[in-house]
């Protein structure tokens, strides 16, 4: 098991379960889909395992954004924003 996920504290990071699995989604659909390249060096690790670690070491962050404001480009409603 990935050992962040263990302890509480990646959740309260984002804001929730729901935040942090959102976010875990998206990334892994850039990763996977988009053929994004990680922010970190894989060393053997898994997708999720990169993810993860992005998350911890804060090289992404989710920017939530209110959809029903003037200007909704009609996306997700919060878009990666790498650091």
């Amino acid at each position: 098991m990935i050992d962040a996920l263990r302890s509480d504290e990646i959740v309260h990071q984002l804001g929730g379960r729901f935040k942090l699995c959102a976010l875990i989604q998206r990334r892994l659909k850039e990763l996977v889909v988009d053929g994004a390249r990680p922010l970190v060096e894989r060393d053997g690790r898994t997708d999720l395992e990169l993810v993860i670690e992005e998350i911890v070491q804060g090289k992404i962050v989710a920017e939530w954004v209110d959809a029903t404001t003037e200007g909704d480009t009609g996306g997700a409603g919060w878009p990666i924003a790498e650091s």
